[in-house]
């Protein structure tokens, strides 16, 4: 009974009523909001997809029309934190969403909110306000948002009860105008005003088109009225089809400012722009640039120079490169690479902190590495623009020597050799981790939204470096327990030689389970073995301590072959360890002329007889190591005359994509064959030099080569 009564007074949301542009266009004329969206929450997978979007081209949130509830952008964030997020300014933007703020670095203000009940989310949605706002969202404002969102979660909670699921609607037209001058002169006086003006004027809407256009402005622009009429201004006029210029009336609408510029009409005719903005649209006056104004670019842009600092794809292969970068090496090569020639700088420094001072971990553009030695150990209390971007968070733009000596009169000289410089903080998760300086070597202006797209990009770049200095910590510590659990040396031991190669993979942390050891055994004879753990990370590196560890044990003790390899398989499985490994172990029989080995999934040895002759050894053994406890591993005994060599590797010196094992195991022994007589060390540089000059390594690759002499 009762869910007939909720179904009685709850009546279900029709599909075809569009509650969300509705609901939309309710809270931006409640709260004055210039442009806002609503997002669905799509459930298989989990992904916010925008359905409406009001006052203002969808174009401009082109890069958000679908995220993850777990995206680093503000309707993620108040989806997922079930709150909303108010974002102030650009400067705010810029620390808390760089990516946000790289694309769209114009002053606005933004608010996002979760739609969601108590017990289930159905979207979230976004509504911005110009530069004229405060940076703060008022209490009523703030009320009146939440309510409206909660109020339309609850009528999606009862659509989707009923089965009337609600589906994206067309985005709402821009608002109406009242044309107050036509209303005070009419049409025909309006047209005559217009024409009497010393300049010429059009009207674009929030897409770019074209909806009026005078006489005037047709003829400075050199395209009929006809041809501009429904076109977007930048199609329409080919010398006005640069990003620089759309860049300025995407930055009208957003920050509802005016803005200008000036362009080049060719042959040699200078226009300038000025757009004014509304809730609607833009007016557009056009005039002949006067001569100071025309003369500051001496030409036109070069076909090849960057005519924005940073576009949505280069945004977007910028991210993507960022997060692939692996170390700190990576990240400062990628800042020189690809954002210091797009800031127009010469030079760049990284600079990080431990233990309250700075260090360089990176730089470019200082041929002498002696300049940057006063950043090198500098305190964090020294008053510095370094320093100040560090402990401060917030970036440092100085346009000239003489603005650096106004603004930090202990610097005498500059201290690079250059002239005007940006230190941006870079800020991760709320911690500075470093400060990025961009060096010019002219006095440099920064612009508005240059300093914002600066700011934007180091906070990308922050949480690259934070990535990345995590890793090399790990990546150090990696090295060395494996270099602590490797033997540095190998025994000398009576009738044998040996020698051994270990070569990390260039892949991962550059570690693995690869590993080897020869054990002394008493009575001038010894065990040789060599094996692979599987992985590239510090958890391989620790099982293959244990693992050798455990081979010594049980070899030190007089364990036969057999034995030693299935006490070591039973040990790893009562570590509860998910990895496996491979081993092959080698003892020499006393009295010598003799080996048993015995075999865990391991690749086969060589044998290199006196004669030149090689062979693959085909050994009896068992599975790998770690996977049944009741393994056996059976021994093989193999004769060792004098001048006899044995080659035991591991599968990352034989194993290729798209190269046959035998085929790759063959090639091994023919160079074994043509090579073994020269002296260990040597033969040992040989067999692996090609896997040591690739620039990639899939795998570690171990080689231990043991040779019997006579007597």
């Amino acid at each position: 009974m009762g869910g007939v009564s909720e179904r009685q007074t709850s009546a279900p949301v029709p599909v075809s009523r569009p509650v969300l542009s509705l609901t939309l266009a309710e809270m931006m004329e409640d709260t004055r909001a210039q442009a806002g969206a609503m997002y669905l929450l799509a459930a298989d997978p989990p992904v916010l997809e925008m359905a409406v979007m009001a006052g203002l081209p969808r174009a401009f949130a082109a890069p958000w029309e679908r995220v993850t509830p777990h995206a680093g952008v503000p309707v993620a964030d108040a989806l997922r934190e079930r709150r909303l997020i108010w974002i102030g300014g650009e400067e705010e933007m810029a620390r808390r969403y760089p990516r946000v703020a790289v694309v769209l670095p114009y002053p606005f203000a933004m608010a996002a909110l979760p739609i969601a009940t108590e017990s289930a989310a159905y979207g979230a949605a976004f509504l911005t306000w110009p530069a004229s706002h405060p940076a703060t969202l008022s209490a009523r404002d703030r009320d009146r948002l939440t309510t409206a969102c909660r109020r339309l979660a609850g009528r999606l909670e009862r659509a989707a009860r009923a089965g009337l699921p609600v589906r994206p609607e067309p985005d709402l037209p821009a608002a109406p105008t009242v044309n107050g001058l036509l209303g005070t002169l009419g049409p025909v006086e309006a047209a005559r005003m217009v024409a009497r003006l010393p300049y010429g004027l059009c009207s674009l809407d929030l897409d770019g088109r074209v909806g009026f256009v005078s006489t005037a402005a047709a003829g400075l622009l050199g395209v009929p009225a006809g041809r501009l009429l429904g076109a977007r201004l930048w199609s329409a006029v080919p010398w006005l089809n640069d990003p620089v210029y759309e860049d300025r009336y995407r930055a009208a609408l957003l920050s509802q400012r005016s803005t200008s510029f000036v362009a080049l009409r060719p042959p040699g005719d200078w226009l300038s722009f000025r757009l004014y903005p509304s809730r609607t649209g833009l007016s557009v006056r056009v005039g002949r640039a006067r001569a100071a104004a025309a003369g500051a670019p001496a030409a036109p842009p070069a076909a090849d120079a960057p005519s924005r600092l940073v576009t949505v794809s280069h945004m977007v292969s910028l991210t993507g490169a960022l997060a692939q970068a692996v170390g700190v090496r990576d990240v400062v090569q990628l800042v020189a690479d690809e954002i210091a020639p797009r800031a127009g700088a010469q030079a760049l420094i990284v600079l990080g902190s431990r233990a309250g001072r700075m260090r360089v971990l990176g730089h470019r553009g200082y041929p002498d590495p002696r300049v940057l030695e006063p950043f090198d150990g500098m305190p964090l209390t020294e008053r510095t623009p370094g320093t100040h971007a560090l402990r401060k968070g917030t970036p440092v733009f100085l346009e000239s020597p003489a603005d650096l000596h106004r603004r930090y009169p202990a610097r005498q000289a500059t201290p690079d050799g250059y002239a005007a410089w940006a230190f941006l903080p870079l800020i991760a998760s709320g911690r500075p981790v470093g400060t990025c300086v961009l060096a010019y070597a002219a006095p440099h202006v920064f612009a508005e939204d240059e300093r914002a797209v600066l700011t934007s990009l180091a906070g990308l770049v922050a949480q690259a470096l934070d990535r990345a200095q995590l890793y090399d910590a790990k990546h150090r510590l990696a090295h060395g327990l494996q270099a602590a659990l490797l033997p540095h040396t190998l025994p000398a031991l009576p009738g044998i030689e040996a020698a051994v190669r270990y070569l990390p993979a260039t892949r991962g942390m550059d570690i693995g389970g690869d590993f080897y050891d020869l054990v002394p055994t008493g009575g001038g004879t010894a065990a040789a073995v060599i094996g692979d753990v599987q992985g590239h990370n510090v958890t391989a590196a620790g099982l293959m301590g244990q693992v050798r560890t455990a081979v010594r044990a049980y070899t030190a003790v007089g364990r036969a072959p057999e034995e030693v390899m299935r006490h070591t398989n039973r040990l790893l499985i009562d570590l509860g360890t998910e990895l496996f490994a491979s081993c092959l172990y080698l003892r020499f029989v006393p009295g010598g002329g003799r080996a048993v080995l015995s075999r865990a999934g391991h690749p086969p040895p060589l044998l290199r007889r006196p004669d030149g002759r090689v062979r693959v050894l085909d050994l009896a053994g068992g599975p790998l190591l770690g996977i049944d406890a009741a393994a056996g591993y059976p021994a093989t005994e193999v004769e060792l005359v004098p001048g006899t060599l044995l080659a035991l590797y591991t599968d990352g010196l034989v194993e290729s994509p798209g190269v046959d094992i035998d085929d790759a195991l063959a090639g091994l022994g023919r160079r074994l064959a043509r090579a073994g007589d020269l002296p260990l060390d040597e033969l040992a540089d040989l067999l692996v030099r090609d896997e040591a000059g690739a620039e990639e390594r899939a795998d570690d690759i171990a080689l231990l080569l043991l040779r019997v002499r006579g007597a």
